[in-house]
């Protein structure tokens, strides 16, 4: 058993780091005030961007294969730096659904708080993006 540990580590998943600048980020097709930006990027972006801040626990195996799977199934729900190939009616569909995840609160994922307790949204940070999501979907066309 321990030898079969010692060879899963040399197992890495690919990191989710594109190093490229995001071109297409939701920050480029709507105003994101700086306090919101913020808020996104501590909280929502490790699983739901381009380029993730990997913690010591994802170097390691089995929990790298965790990690990598929760990236991948949070971008494909949602990933802000590609947010602007989606469409019109996409685009509203997500800020509609970024607003329901942090009323109901089903996200940032307790799983995901339970370690990164910075990621944690404080009341005044759901009532910024809860403000900001309903100002961008009035502005969003209907179609």
């Amino acid at each position: 058993m321990l030898f079969v540990l010692a060879v899963i580590q040399f197992i890495q998943p690919d990191r989710n780091q594109s190093g490229q600048a995001a071109i297409l980020d939701i920050s480029r097709i709507y105003p994101v005030p700086e306090s919101v930006q913020g808020i996104l990027r501590e909280s929502c972006y490790d699983c739901h961007s381009d380029n993730t801040r990997y913690p010591w626990y994802s170097f390691s195996q089995p929990a790298a294969w965790w990690v990598s799977s929760h990236i991948r199934k949070g971008k494909s729900e949602l990933n802000f730096n590609q947010f602007g190939s989606y469409s019109a009616r996409r685009q509203r569909s997500k800020l509609k659904s970024i607003a329901s995840s942090i009323k109901d609160p089903t996200m940032p994922l307790p799983s995901y708080t339970l370690i990164h307790r910075n990621a944690l949204l404080s009341a005044k940070d759901r009532q910024l993006i809860l403000q900001w999501t309903a100002k961008m979907i009035s502005r969003s066309p209907n179609k």
